[in-house]
């Protein structure tokens, strides 16, 4: 028997248009030609049915903390929303999408659900929930005593890891350079697992130096600023490696250690977090976690869809991480 899903195969259009089409959603923007294709091939296809399925079309709202210009240039979240958007069109769900400059028009959306990517004060969580009846929230790691689904990294764990690697080549002298972040609606900072943990574990082992901290925005320009920084204050003193936020910070650092003749990883080994597309491709190769940053954003559509068929308790999903080596470190 004929699927939804033969049919947008051989229209070349999505599940959800031929869905939509199929059931005459008379809000669905798609020319006339489509939709004759669209019936066409159901006729051909001899698709039938079933009236017992017919079901609304369900609506996601996926709202981002970043404007679409912030997105371009972190690729991480960028990802997660793309994992989400392809997920609901897997599964025949229509998706709105909102970014911080234009949440507004959200209030007059009605959604069936709603995916929050990034950090957000609890005043937008409070506006959040009252949009729609089911919220999950991908990487937001602020304490909150309201009982909500979570998709997250434990970073904790991450910076752990990378540190084990360092120390386990007897590697002491540690530095690090990560971004602060802040609510774009209240200026307040918000905690990052990277720094606490690098500064707990490195108390731990008697080997924290915080003039070899180094903090700024999560940007490419901003990691080549603060490596400059460090290269500038320290010179033949820099310490042995670096532990870095983000892999986008990480391109920036490379950037600066090479014009400065300093050897990567002979002379101060790097590692990332995220393994953004390009960490393969930049000199030399960017050692990193691996963060399934795609599949966040489908476990996030799969816990909306769990709570639409009824699921009461709170979950928190923690993805695993995978440390990869390559050429900026051993």
């Amino acid at each position: 028997m004929a699927t939804i899903k033969d049919i947008a195969n051989k229209v070349d259009v999505s599940i959800a248009t031929v869905s939509r089409v199929l059931n005459y959603d008379e809000t669905l923007s798609v020319s006339d030609d489509t939709k004759l294709k669209i019936f066409e091939a159901a006729e051909s296809l001899s698709y039938k049915k079933r009236a017992a399925k017919r079901t609304k079309v369900k609506t996601f709202a996926i709202v981002h903390w970043y404007t679409e210009k912030e997105e371009l240039e972190d690729l991480y979240y960028m990802s997660i929303r793309m994992g989400a958007e392809e997920r609901c069109q897997d599964d025949g769900v229509q998706v709105v999408r909102y970014f911080q400059d234009n949440f507004q028009p959200l209030k007059k959306e009605k959604v069936d659900g709603l995916i929050a990517i990034g950090k957000f004060s609890e005043k937008q969580r409070d506006e959040f929930e009252q949009l729609a009846p089911h919220v999950v929230y991908v990487d937001d790691y602020e304490p909150t005593k309201r009982k909500v689904d979570r998709v997250v990294v434990d970073f904790s764990r991450v910076t752990r890891s990378v540190l084990d690697h360092f120390m386990g080549q007897g590697l002491t002298q540690i530095g690090y350079i990560g971004g602060q972040e802040r609510h774009k609606d209240d200026a307040s900072p918000i905690r990052d697992p990277r720094e606490e943990t690098f500064l707990s574990y490195m108390r731990e082992k008697g080997a924290l130096e915080e003039k070899w901290m180094y903090r700024g925005p999560f940007s490419v320009e901003d990691g080549y600023e603060l490596m400059k920084k460090a290269i500038d204050e320290h010179g033949e003193r820099l310490p042995q490696a670096f532990f870095v936020g983000n892999d986008s910070l990480a391109v920036g650092c490379l950037r600066a250690l090479n014009e400065a003749g300093v050897s990567v990883p002979g002379r101060v080994q790097v590692i990332g977090v995220n393994d953004i597309s390009v960490s393969k491709y930049v000199f030399p190769a960017l050692s990193t976690v691996k963060v399934y940053t795609e599949m966040m954003g489908r476990e996030a559509v799969d816990l909306l869809k769990q709570r639409m068929e009824g699921r009461q308790v709170a979950k928190t999903v923690y993805l695993d991480t995978d440390l990869v080596v390559r050429g900026s470190s051993y």
